[in-house]
């Protein structure tokens, strides 16, 4: 390939990173927002995260793309750009999966953590955040990174809208040389590469989380240690 072109597959390259980015923070966000309320004690917050959950999660990503982009504007009277609309379609749709990941890990927590900070007359609010979240933001590492590559690979739909990523920068490239062997196999190597990375990066997370989890209080002069507590609470 020609500097040119290859600028054009760098380009598309960067426009598939950015994407991720933020479509992957909206789908944390939407994640925990979603899988929080999941396991809320009111019957109605339950009931609207679980209704979004099941229709995020029940449609393609494709159509909730073309509707973002395509059905919504004049419905309306606006219009996002590719890149906020992707990464909306992407957020919302990837995030219901990801909040039943919290959920799960949330409900994993062992009951008596979560009766040990009712005894200490904690509030919900403080018992998910000083008991449940620290022991279960751990175990949600391997599948959230399992759904950070699903995200990356499912970054290419964007490309129905003519937004510039990797995948339809190489099919003008592919257009351009009328060759599609050696286009699409650089396009694959590029996206395993990324995804390589993300699971790295994610996989260290994760050993830096587990090594906090359970540890005791540090000294606190010649006394000897506080004991941790529940779920690491003194």
């Amino acid at each position: 390939m020609t500097s040119g072109l290859w600028e054009l597959v760098l380009q598309g390259t960067w426009v598939t990173i950015q994407l991720l980015f933020f479509s992957a923070l909206l789908a944390t966000a939407v994640s925990f927002v979603a899988g929080v309320a999941r396991t809320h004690r009111l019957w109605i917050v339950r009931f609207v995260a679980g209704f979004y959950t099941e229709v995020f999660r029940g449609t393609s990503a494709l159509v909730m793309i073309f509707w973002v982009f395509f059905v919504l504007p004049p419905a309306f009277g606006w219009q996002l750009v590719p890149m906020w609309a992707g990464t909306l379609a992407l957020g919302l749709t990837y995030g219901a999966y990801g909040s039943e990941i919290v959920r799960g890990a949330l409900g994993a927590v062992d009951p008596a953590q979560k009766e040990g900070g009712i005894a200490l007359s904690f509030t919900p609010w403080q018992r998910m955040k000083l008991i449940l979240l620290p022991q279960a933001v751990p175990e949600m590492i391997p599948p959230f990174s399992n759904l950070l590559v699903e995200l990356l690979k499912g970054t290419a739909l964007v490309s129905v809208m003519g937004m510039g990523d990797l995948a339809f920068s190489g099919n003008l490239v592919r257009l351009a040389l009328q060759e599609s062997a050696e286009i699409y196999t650089y396009v694959l190597l590029i996206y395993f590469v990324i995804a390589f990375l993300l699971t790295r990066l994610m996989r260290g997370l994760e050993k830096k989380l587990k090594a906090g989890v359970g540890k005791a209080a540090p000294k606190r002069g010649a006394g000897t240690p506080e004991p941790a507590g529940i779920g690491g609470v003194r």
